[in-house]
């Protein structure tokens, strides 16, 4: 049997991998919870935005005078930058056993001085950021990279998240942003391993530790 993950199922693998075996298997899949809109909105408008800039040749803003993207532009392939955004599509890459990893990044910088790619990743809270924030997104972020890499694409050894955090509304209602990139280092060996990982599983018996989600479901 061929699986297709991506760093959403990866990620249900880490919370309960009962669940995540029932649901690649298609026996029984867990329950999506309340979908945050307001991210989603945040994801789309923040696109449109960037590629704005992109088009005209220029980093926006939230980028611009910041040490860590000197000689950075965005990547400019519309076309094939919106495949990747696509999570229908995304990037994808295939092993020899037919099992595929995917996964749709919102953007991409290029390194002028070598042409290596760097993902961009935009999140939305509603809170200031903690030291460690950023370690919750390292296996998407490290996934990224895997798939660039596969597809033969040169990536640095970075990413980047560039969050977004209320601050205040204005008199006239406009909400205000403060924003705070954050460089991460990525780890391939890590996505590979969860990869690998997640194959090992899903070609094995169903786990028999349950949580409060797949307790009461029957295999």
């Amino acid at each position: 049997m061929q699986f297709k993950l991506s760093p959403h199922t990866i990620s249900l693998m880490q919370e309960c991998p009962r669940c995540f075996w029932l649901t690649q298997h298609k026996i029984w899949q867990r329950p999506e919870g309340i979908t945050a809109s307001l991210m989603n909105g945040m994801d789309r408008i923040l696109k449109t935005h960037f590629d704005k800039f992109r088009d005209k040749g220029e980093l926006p803003p939230e980028l611009q005078n910041n040490g860590d993207c000197n000689n950075l532009m965005l990547f400019d392939d519309p076309e094939l930058l919106e495949v990747w955004r696509n999570y229908r599509k995304g990037i994808v890459w295939e092993d020899e056993n037919g099992n595929i990893l995917m996964g749709a990044v919102d953007n991409v910088l290029v390194n002028t001085k070598n042409n290596k790619l760097i993902i961009l990743d935009y999140k939305t809270r509603g809170f200031p950021l903690k030291e460690n924030t950023h370690e919750y997104y390292q296996n998407q972020l490290d996934i990224y990279n895997f798939l660039l890499r596969k597809n033969n694409y040169e990536t640095e050894d970075y990413a980047f998240l560039l969050f977004y955090i209320p601050k205040e509304v204005l008199p006239t209602g406009v909400v205000l942003f403060d924003t705070t990139l954050k460089k991460v280092k990525i780890n391939i060996l890590n996505a590979e391993y969860l990869f690998n990982k997640a194959i090992k599983l899903l070609n094995s018996q169903c786990p028999e530790e349950r949580c409060k989600w797949c307790e009461n479901v029957e295999y």
